[in-house]
């Protein structure tokens, strides 16, 4: 019975120094919430990944986008479509770091207007989903894309994929 007494005893101390220390950290940060706020960064768009049109230079550094690839990024605004940006990127950049770039920032394109190589930008797809993409054409909602494309991938892919189309 001690040994539970003790046991209970500690538990409590623990939950108390944990609520205290809670109460500190509230503290520490009461008076930073203003200056959080205004330097929040602007609110990422519903794919999840960053508009080239919107995003600072800052918010593409943080996202893990080189220097040189942010201020190209910045300089060309605005993006006519995916292909001018594609363009506009260092030369240096070859088709695995197109792709870490694009996983992270990306213009949505549009499925009944998108050309094959806007297509292929998209990172994991390459001439036979492109074909997939185009083959249902014209596109009515984004439904009839996940229905369609979901026959060749899983709905994960499917949800992956949706992020970089928009149909307009």
């Amino acid at each position: 019975m001690a040994r539970l007494t003790t046991t209970i005893v500690a538990a409590a101390l623990v939950l108390a120094a944990s609520a205290c220390a809670g109460e500190a950290d509230e503290q520490a940060t009461a008076g930073t919430d203003t200056l959080q706020a205004a330097a929040a960064p602007a609110p990422q768009p519903a794919t999840g990944l960053l508009d080239p049109d919107a995003a600072s230079a800052d918010e593409l550094r943080a996202a893990g986008v080189d220097s040189a690839a942010a201020a190209a990024i910045v300089a060309g605004r605005p993006w006519p479509d995916m292909r001018a940006l594609d363009a506009a990127l260092p030369a240096s950049s070859d088709e695995a770091a197109r792709d870490s770039l694009y996983a992270r920032v990306w213009k949505p394109i549009d499925l009944n207007t998108a050309t094959a190589q806007e297509i292929e930008l998209i990172p994991g797809v390459g001439p036979r989903m492109r074909h997939e993409f185009e083959e249902y054409r014209p596109y009515t909602s984004i439904e009839q894309f996940r229905r369609e494309i979901g026959k060749y991938v899983d709905s994960a892919e499917v949800a992956r994929l949706e992020q970089y189309v928009a149909i307009r």
